[in-house]
């Protein structure tokens, strides 16, 4: 998928009222007071502010994007509103720039499809995260492949579906990555884009907090 193509196209929506959300995660993600938590795909910071909020002075949140727009637009937000326990950083999801273990919930609202190597996303998600640490996200999966001509479609991209997989792969990769207490929280019907057919969901899951063979 064409990152360079996503970045323009989400930076000029940076300062409009456009939602790029396919899902409320932070609905259900219910961060606590002094919690480290991570946005991945925070765009203008929306997210990210509210949680600053729920986890107090004694919690930290970060948001991650690539759109240098969305960016600048999200450190304005939180100057704006002078909270200071967040940080807003420019990386690929494949690599996020934080340390292991430094997560007490990640979140993420239809962003993780836009990645051309999920698992690396999902690995990094699980590295990320302190042991009995959780995850709560809202994506796009596809009833079956999405046929390639949709995966760099400026339009298929923008409404967050181009690069969606197959529920079965969805889950197997959470799986094989070690997550447990794997969660579907809500499921949309299956509806139709182009010559694809997808649906939307929220899913939750854990990294064990220990003694578990499957744990990395």
């Amino acid at each position: 998928m064409d990152f360079s193509a996503i970045n323009i196209r989400y930076g000029e929506l940076a300062g409009t009222e456009c939602c790029l959300s396919c899902g409320g995660a932070l609905n259900y993600a219910k961060p606590k007071t002094g919690e480290v938590c991570v946005d991945l795909g925070s765009g203008r910071g929306t997210d990210v502010l509210r949680m600053a909020d729920e986890v107090g002075d004694t919690g930290f949140i970060y948001g991650i994007d690539i759109s240098d727009g969305m960016l600048e637009k999200a450190r304005q937000n939180a100057a704006k509103f002078e909270i200071g326990n967040v940080r807003f950083l420019k990386c690929e999801l494949e690599k996020i720039d934080l340390q292991d273990g430094i997560a007490d919930l990640v979140i993420s609202n239809c962003t993780i499809n836009h990645a051309a190597d999920k698992k690396s996303v999902w690995s990094e998600v699980y590295r990320i995260l302190k042991k009995g640490g959780r995850f709560v996200v809202s994506d796009i999966y596809a009833t079956s492949p999405v046929p390639e001509i949709y995966r760099n479609d400026p339009a298929a991209v923008a409404e967050c579906w181009a690069g969606a997989v197959t529920r079965v792969e969805y889950l197997k990769t959470l799986q094989d990555q070690g997550f447990t207490g794997i969660e579907i929280i809500e499921e949309s019907k299956p509806y139709q884009k182009g010559n694809a057919e997808v649906a939307s969901l929220t899913i939750a899951g854990k990294k064990p907090s220990g003694g578990c063979c499957c744990e990395k």
